[in-house]
């Protein structure tokens, strides 16, 4: 299919490129050929007019790719495009990031000159939300003035390669919007054309840089995870490398962390002290190019070959152990902790070291893994950046001196908390109140229904009230107390009821009191899983009442968040910090029964006189356990009728969970 413009778009780049070399000196093996009488057409004004990083997307082509169908918006097409990046500025731009808001379905399968930076993602890759690009292997963009105008180190071209859907024959697939994603930079709604669109990016004067000192490199950045990959030894064909995790957010944890990223130009992991990979396989390595390259090699005592490996922590036993362990802030059973927790289990390090593969083998070639991503258990997610190259690193002279001991070479990644899509969080929360006899469950498939069987249940309909007893059964157990309680309330029963929430993790906010002076509410937390939680918290965000935030009696809990807003940070007393798994009932026929923790939460109105807690003001707007963003009910629970049996269900959870806790001391 011939694009319109497409002609005077690539001219428009072949211009751009004919003037950087005509300005500042064309190359002797290039001057015939920019000897053609007719005079080039200068770039585009608005490229001259950019006083910053000018980035623009043309779209080249597109083909109808099979199945050929019918219906038009299942026709997939194979398109083609490039993107790119200049500085056109007087500061170098370093680790630049480009987004490119693609809306058409796109399936990108190549990208040259970059990577995607949107976590764990691989190549075919879903884009059709957007998608993010950094620059690999050349992620810094020179100025045109300390080059003398050299384009390959001032400007990076990307050709892009997918498929897409769902448009006709006569139709332009073009993106939303481009801008650079660089902290620091500001970027306008971009000049549009039928097949192209340019933006000019410039410098936000608002924004200020961490470091005020000169360095060749990338100043550190912050965020709510980051890592560290110091190159420390170097050696022809090899080097060893150090690892350090940070977590630096109040409401950020990971529990049996696995660490994945991606070597592009063919390492491998020889061996590694303070992690390991699950997986020791070295047939990449003996089929690959490793073994067509090292010949001779003995691939014997090669932990990992894989182009991906995964990585976690050693477990505590062998913190001493003096050949793959004693590694300071090693061998925490991949446990994370936020800094307010604990500081010392709020890093972790390892050491690897790395075979490279020619033509990489001298010691001053070296590349870093790229495509970094981290996941937990029931934890916060994290979307990680590329590799940044940052200051070499320091450390302490290990023979004592009064010196200090710098890394060959350092990358930086930043990784950030992100929110968790509908229906794929991982635990949720229940409201229920003392002026309501019902329970607002948590969301139907509030954690997905991948492994349920739908056709027994809804996943589409709203959860079923409940009596608050029920909240202390499994899903599998209600069925029968829920349609009791929607007769006693006079609701209909639909012929297949609502799907469960399927959460591992759920957690009842009851308000417990309403008076003059203040309100109190309850906080149960039950564990539905076969493992339990160790050093669990609870982030409760309450928008309206935090200010008069007075006190928890079963748990710790504290206000002083670093750069968390309107959040009450709950935490277990030192002897109840496990908060057990879910355990057979007493009888074979009784249902299993949840591991629980709970505590009442106290409030005042000095400051919030006017609170509606009857109008949802007491009710949490975000809760977060163990990082893990919960799925929250849509409604409050509504003033009404009490009946003794929601009295008694309350008081059943309540003497219940007491008695747990003091038992669960002795488990």
């Amino acid at each position: 299919m011939k694009v319109p413009g497409l002609k005077l778009i690539c001219l428009a780049f072949l211009f751009i490129h004919t003037r950087i070399l005509v300005c500042y000196g064309a190359p002797d093996d290039a001057v015939d050929d920019y000897t053609d009488e007719t005079p080039a057409k200068p770039p585009p004004p608005e490229m001259d007019n950019c006083n910053g990083v000018f980035l623009s997307y043309a779209f080249t082509s597109r083909t109808k790719a099979l199945p050929l169908l019918k219906n038009v918006s299942a026709q997939p097409w194979t398109f083609n495009a490039m993107a790119t990046v200049v500085n056109s500025g007087t500061e170098e731009v370093k680790g630049w990031k480009m987004y490119i808001g693609f809306q058409h379905k796109e399936i990108l399968v190549s990208a040259t000159n970059a990577v995607l930076v949107d976590g764990d993602v691989d190549f075919p890759a879903a884009v059709g939300n957007g998608t993010t690009l950094a620059g690999y292997p050349k992620a810094d963009l020179k100025t045109s003035i300390d080059t003398a105008g050299d384009f390959n180190q001032i400007a990076v071209q990307v050709e892009l390669k997918g498929s897409m859907f769902g448009l006709g024959e006569k139709a332009t697939p073009m993106p939303k919007t481009i801008s650079l994603r660089n902290d620091g930079w500001r970027c306008p709604t971009p000049t549009k054309y039928k097949t192209y669109m340019h933006a000019c990016c410039k410098r936000d004067p608002k924004f200020k840089v961490n470091s005020n000192k000169k360095s060749k490199f990338a100043a550190r950045q912050n965020g709510d995870l980051t890592f560290t990959y110091d190159v420390v030894k170097s050696y022809e064909g090899s080097y060893e490398a150090q690892v350090t995790m940070d977590n630096s957010s109040p409401i950020g944890r990971l529990d049996r962390w696995n660490l994945t990223w991606e070597w592009m130009r063919g390492e491998f992991i020889y061996s590694m002290k303070g992690a390991y990979t699950p997986r020791f396989d070295t047939s990449d390595c003996v089929y690959g190019l490793a073994g067509r390259y090292l010949t001779g090699f003995d691939f014997t005592n090669v932990m990992n070959c894989e182009k991906k490996p995964t990585i976690t922590d050693l477990p505590l036993t062998k913190a001493n152990d003096t050949q793959i362990g004693k590694i300071p802030y090693c061998c925490k059973n991949a446990s994370l902790l936020p800094p307010q927790m604990d500081p010392s289990r709020a890093r972790a390090i390892f050491q690897l070291r790395v075979y490279k593969l020619p033509p990489d083998t001298p010691p001053t070639i070296l590349y870093p893994p790229q495509r970094w991503n981290i996941t937990g258990v029931i934890n916060a997610r994290y979307q990680c950046g590329p590799p940044i190259r940052v200051d070499p690193s320091e450390f302490p002279n290990p023979k004592g001196f009064d010196a200090k001991v710098y890394a060959i070479a350092s990358w930086q990644v930043v990784c950030n908390m992100t929110r968790a899509e509908k229906r794929k969080t991982r635990c949720c929360v229940s409201f229920s109140a003392y002026y309501s006899d019902g329970a607002i469950p948590c969301s139907t498939c509030a954690c997905g229904c991948d492994n349920i069987d739908t056709d027994k249940c809804n996943p589409d309909k709203p959860a079923m009230h409940l009596p608050p007893d029920a909240l202390l059964l499994p899903s599998e157990n209600r069925t029968a107390k829920t349609k009791a309680f929607a007769k006693l309330k006079k609701k209909g029963i639909p012929r297949k009821l609502p799907c469960p929430d399927n959460c591992g993790v759920s957690i009842n906010w009851h308000i417990n009191t309403d008076h003059k002076a203040g309100w109190s509410a309850r906080m149960t937390l039950f564990n539905w899983q076969e493992a339990p939680f160790v050093d669990w918290f609870v982030a409760v965000e309450m928008k309206k009442a935090y200010p008069d935030y007075d006190n928890v009696f079963s748990f710790n809990g504290t206000k002083k968040l670093k750069g968390i807003k309107n959040t009450i940070f709950f935490q277990s007393l030192k002897d109840l910090n496990y908060l057990v798994e879910m355990k057979n009932g007493s009888k074979p026929s009784d249902p299993k029964v949840p591991g629980k923790q709970q505590s009442v939460i106290s409030f005042i109105k000095k400051k919030t006189p006017n609170i509606k807690i009857r109008k949802g003001d007491g009710f949490p707007s975000k809760v977060y356990f163990n990082g893990e963003e919960c799925a929250l009910p849509r409604s409050f629970p509504s003033s009404g009728h009490r009946s003794p049996l929601s009295i008694a269900g309350f008081i059943l959870i309540s003497i219940t969970t007491t008695f747990l806790l003091i038992t669960n001391r002795f488990i």
